[in-house]
């Protein structure tokens, strides 16, 4: 399974108090470092394979939803064979009547034939009753086929229904495998929340960018590079349930003012919940604006 780790590191010096810039070349050797110390197989760069990294979470949704769909292939496949040996089944009872009727056919024929042999000879009777013990033994063999293909298709009613308990079984198994290496991840996650005091802000903040409608670039530049952005276009209000414009606007993640433990994003060096309440009031002022003269257009003058 494609168990992976994403880890943010703090960038600060606490020997100066100043922040140091990484770059990229610097945050593959830290993520080299942290697979050795977490005993984790090191990731392929995108870069080599041209693929985009899948988050945890989609990648086991993925491969349960490929999981899933092998089985029920699988079992569709089972259901055509029964359905074609069911189909045969019908056919051959078709004919196993078809063949009574013969039979009986064949009985009536002899009886008239003995009755009639006195008439024609012994020799025309006999061959009357040689033609009619060959179609007794073609019904027999029919029979004896008929058995033969209700016990072939009891056997592979039996292998599907066994095949389809193993392929759930082990998906099952393959499920509470996965439970349990989330919970063994979520414990090392919680760790790595005491180790990395701002990770869990840093997980907030990359959360809040991707809502608001930055792209994976831009908040590599906000979060990893520290470096701040300049936008146009539009970007969305959670909490107003609307976007609002923005032209030549600049943003970044800081530290919180008021509490050194959290971040904010920052607009124009504003925190963004407070630009968009102003935007919000703005457009609101605008819809409910008054136009023209109030004591205008009272009433009816002749």
């Amino acid at each position: 399974p494609n168990y992976h780790a994403h880890i943010v590191f703090g960038w600060m010096n606490h020997d100066t108090g100043k922040s140091q810039k990484l770059n990229d070349n610097d945050m593959m050797e830290m993520q080299t470092l942290a697979s050795d110390i977490l005993f984790m197989e090191r990731g392929q760069s995108k870069t080599i394979t041209d693929k985009e990294h899948l988050e945890r979470n989609d990648f086991i949704i993925e491969k349960q939803k490929a999981e899933l769909q092998r089985i029920d292939e699988t079992k569709r496949h089972k259901e055509q064979q029964i359905s074609l040996a069911e189909q045969e089944l019908k056919l051959v009872k078709s004919e196993i009547r078809t063949d009574k009727l013969k039979s009986v056919a064949t009985d009536a024929a002899t009886a008239i034939a003995s009755g009639v042999g006195s008439l024609f000879g012994s020799g025309k009777l006999k061959e009357l009753e040689r033609t009619n013990e060959d179609l007794h033994q073609e019904i027999a063999e029919r029979d004896k086929g008929i058995d033969t293909l209700k016990i072939q298709m009891q056997e592979m009613q039996e292998r599907h229904g066994k095949q389809i308990r193993n392929l759930q079984s082990i998906h099952n198994q393959e499920l509470e495998a996965k439970d349990s290496e989330i919970s063994r991840l979520n414990t090392l996650l919680e760790k790595a929340f005491k180790w990395f005091p701002m990770l869990r802000e840093m997980l907030r903040m990359e959360k809040l960018c991707v809502v608001i409608g930055f792209t994976k670039d831009m908040i590599d530049c906000l979060l990893t590079k520290k470096e701040a952005i300049q936008c146009n276009g539009k970007i969305y209000s959670e909490e107003h349930r609307r976007k609002f414009e923005i032209k030549n606007d600049i943003f970044k993640v800081e530290r919180n003012p008021t509490d050194d433990g959290k971040l904010v994003l920052t607009i124009n060096m504003r925190p963004i919940g407070e630009w968009f309440k102003d935007q919000f009031n703005k457009l609101q002022y605008s819809l409910h604006k008054p136009t023209g003269d109030p004591k205008k257009g009272k009433g009816i003058k002749l």
